[in-house]
This record gives C-alpha cells, structure tokens and sequence, in this order.
C-alpha cells in the first residue's frame, strides 16, 4: 500500500512525565501543608526536588531530609513568589544544579480571613498582596521556567493550585476567591499559549484539614466548618493534604493528553453549591 504524499508522521505529545526516575520538580510553598505532602510524594517515585519557602526555613529542611530519605536531591530555596527577581532566581538554581526543569507545581498562597459581607474588612492593599502571590506570582514563576522547559525533549508540566473558592465564590475572603478565579482562568490561556511543549493544569481543592485553616479561623469555627464540609460532601470526607498531592500527581504522570483543565478535590460538596448546580 502506497502511503498518500500528503501524509505525515504525527507529531504526538512532546511532553513525557510517566517516569519521574531524575525528573526535577519546583514546588512552591512547600514547607509545609499541600506543597510538603507533593515534595515527598514525588521525591518517593524518583523525583529531585526544589523546596520553596518564603518564611518557615525550619519546615523547608524537615521537608528535605523527608525527600532525601527516599533517595532523592534537593535544593531548598527561600523565594517570595511575589517578587520576578526572586523567581528568576529560584529557576535559574535548579537549572545551573540539574540543568533542567520537569514540573512546576504552583503552590505557595496567600489570603486573609474576612468575612465576605465585611466590605470594609478588605483594602487595595490586601488585594494587591494576594494577587501578588496568588496569581502574578504563579504567572511569574511559569515565565521563569517556561523556556527550559520548552528546550527539554520532555517539555514539562505544571499545576497551579487554585481553590473551590475560585470556582464557586466562597472561601477565606473575597479577594482570596477572585484570585482563585483568575488563577483558574490564567491556567486556560497558559495551556494555549505553552502547548505542545507544555501542560497546564489546574486543582481546586474545597475545605483542607490542618493547621493552615485553623490558625486563620480558629479552633472553634474550624471545627464547625470542617464538619459542615464533611457533612455536605457526598463521599462524607474531606480533602486533606495527602489527597491534594494526589490530584497533583495525577496531572503530572496521568493522561499526557490533558491541559488546561482542573479537577475539584472536595469529596463532591461542590455538587450542592451554586452556581455549580446550573451547570
């Protein structure tokens, strides 16, 4: 069979991350919470490791010697997302260490705790901060990694983690939801922009147990909240730091087809909430 001129090889999916085996990750934010528990889930399949912290050196070197206990080099890094020169510089140390870049995992956050009818409780400068971090601190970070990646054979993958407050208006505060919101938005326009090389994927978990959630509400309302959160989730659970690096996971070493989407970590209790119920 005489094969058409004007047919040609497919190209396929330029990015490869089944195999983590001296892959190299950047994980924002990871001292503590959500960013540790992907740190050492990756450092367990094969993974060197960048860790990122901003304010807590003590959590970064606990998290490390947990990476390096399976095996694995790190490079722990302090770095406000929030600053370009400090991101550049994040990246440039993992590229003059290992000489390339794998994943990039948006994780470092900030918010503060107002309650949404409290118009009064926000300023310009709150919202600034939290978009400082939130979402041009992501933007930065994926423009400091973006051309080492795309120079990799491998291309890379990054996932931003957003927040159901992004997706259903809730949350800590209204500008913590807004922020979420354009995350989840800036996450579409990267996956145009950056394919074939790269993917771009988004999670949003609901109501996360631990200590960052308690400090910020208190013992009290946390509790309250959390088990309003477990009651309205159909799975009767809710998300914890494990299940988020989990989701992460996913979208690093699952299907290498998918970008630009975002999976809901919240044991289904967005299922109730509007404006998700007229979907």
């Amino acid at each position: 069979m005489v094969t058409p001129a004007f047919e040609t090889e497919p190209m396929g999916n330029k990015t490869d991350m089944k195999d983590l085996r001296n892959k190299v990750a950047i994980v924002t934010g990871s001292s503590s919470g959500v960013g540790a528990s992907t740190a050492q889930l990756l450092a367990s399949l094969g993974c060197n490791l960048v860790i990122n912290y901003n304010s807590n050196p003590a959590g970064a070197d606990a998290v490390a010697t947990e990476c390096e206990k399976h095996g694995a080099e790190t490079l722990t890094v302090k770095a406000n997302v929030a600053n370009d020169d400090e991101c550049r510089s994040l990246a440039n140390q993992a590229i003059q260490k290992w000489g390339r870049v794998d994943v990039l995992v948006n994780n470092a956050g900030a918010t503060k705790f107002v309650d949404h009818a409290n118009l009064a409780g926000l300023s310009a400068e709150d919202f600034h901060k939290i978009y400082g971090v939130n979402v041009i601190g992501a933007y930065q970070m994926v423009r400091a990694v973006s051309e080492q990646m795309k120079s990799q054979e491998s291309g890379g993958a990054i996932v931003n983690v957003a927040s159901i407050a992004g997706v259903a208006g809730v949350g800590s505060s209204i500008a913590y939801a807004a922020s979420k919101g354009a995350m989840i938005t800036m996450t579409l326009s990267l996956a145009r922009a950056l394919g074939p090389s790269i993917r771009v994927n988004v999670v949003c978990p609901g109501f996360i147990e631990g200590e960052w959630l308690k400090e910020g509400l208190g013992d009290d309302v946390y509790k309250k909240a959390h088990e309003a959160a477990r009651i309205g989730a159909p799975l009767g659970i809710t998300a914890t730091a494990d299940t988020v690096a989990d989701s992460i996971l996913y979208f690093i070493v699952g299907p290498q087809i998918v970008t630009g989407e975002s999976i809901i970590v919240d044991g289904g209790r967005h299922l109730g909430m509007t404006p998700l119920t007229r979907r």
